[in-house]
């Protein structure tokens, strides 16, 4: 479930990054609000998340989808331009997302909270 959170979360914040360059610097009522929104369920998935995932796996996957989804909205919308370099960077991008993904420390479940999250808790 952390995982999906995880997806959620990145999906947002392709949103708030997309909806802030609509917004024109927070001017336009409609993509200011979608920002917001898409801010704050981004970073509630994110914070949740990280409780099951180690944050620096969890962030590296966050941001690293977040950016290339928000480039392919851009490509996919005319916004930007796709060169080959570009896409390549792109796939690398994903390439390192999937195997951070994949080497993420075994667990059969997401149920319990991550040692790191154990470990911040305990006193000292």
């Amino acid at each position: 479930m952390a995982w999906l959170a995880l997806l959620f979360s990145a999906i947002s914040e392709a949103v708030w990054a997309t909806s802030l360059g609509y917004s024109e610097g927070l001017s336009r009522p409609v993509p200011t609000v979608v920002f917001l929104i898409a801010l704050i369920a981004s970073s509630i998935g994110l914070g949740w998340a990280v409780k099951f995932i180690p944050i620096g796996t969890a962030y590296a996957i966050w941001t690293g989808l977040g950016a290339a989804m928000t480039v392919g909205w851009g490509i996919a919308t005319g916004a930007e331009h796709a060169s080959p370099a570009k896409l390549i960077c792109l796939a690398g991008i994903i390439l390192a997302v999937v195997g951070l993904r994949l080497i993420a420390s075994p667990r059969s479940d997401d149920t319990e909270p991550s040692r790191d999250v154990i470990a911040r808790a305990a006193p000292d």
